[in-house]
């Protein structure tokens, strides 16, 4: 059985992408970001809580402030790339359900009227909006490095609120030299999928 999608997609979005640790100085415009995002902006969630929320670092201030909490070995590659999107889970989504949820507005306060249950639901579905984010760069034809070695607190603190959980950190732009280093094995389907 084949795949739906044209092979050279298979290859962009998957078979050739690589997590990119070096890029060229070519800018990522707000045009390409808003099309990953309208593209992107799909992706599944548990009632449609969408609680993906993303702050880009443009500035070379902005830069400066969120280079110290990267670990070490991403600080390098964090102040060179040409964009960097810090993804972040909103505790309060529950506020946008009846827009998000119309035909169940009372879906706010049935299931979420309680800060552990919403920072829960909001840190999975966030995270799975960010998988898709990542396969939207792809599809823009620029390169991702998605990193979770940074202070959480320190990125909290600087650029987001209490409402707000830092995920993850991703570097974009087109790849530099030397962008990736060999691709790492990967799990046979056997030894992932059981049939029952």
């Amino acid at each position: 059985m084949t795949l739906a999608l044209d092979p050279a997609a298979q290859d962009l979005l998957f078979r050739e992408a690589h997590t990119v640790n070096a890029f060229t100085d070519e800018p990522v415009s707000e045009e390409q970001v808003q099309a990953i995002y309208d593209l992107v902006k799909y992706a599944p969630t548990a009632f449609n809580q969408s609680p993906l929320r993303i702050v880009l670092v443009r500035s070379a201030e902005a830069r400066e402030r969120l280079v110290p909490h990267m670990a070490e070995g991403n600080q390098p590659k964090t102040a060179s790339a040409p964009l960097v999107a810090i993804l972040a889970a909103d505790n309060e989504f529950h506020e946008e359900l009846p827009a998000l949820f119309p035909h169940a507005p009372q879906i706010k306060d049935v299931f979420f009227s309680e800060r552990g249950t919403r920072e829960q639901a909001a840190g999975f579905n966030a995270s799975l909006q960010a998988g898709y984010f990542i396969v939207g760069i792809r599809a823009a034809g620029l390169a991702a490095g998605p990193m979770t070695g940074f202070d959480p607190a320190g990125v909290q603190k600087e650029f987001l609120d209490d409402d707000h959980t830092p995920l993850m950190i991703i570097n974009i732009g087109k790849p530099g030299e030397d962008a990736w280093k060999p691709r790492s094995p990967r799990l046979d389907f056997d030894q992932v999928v059981t049939t029952v």
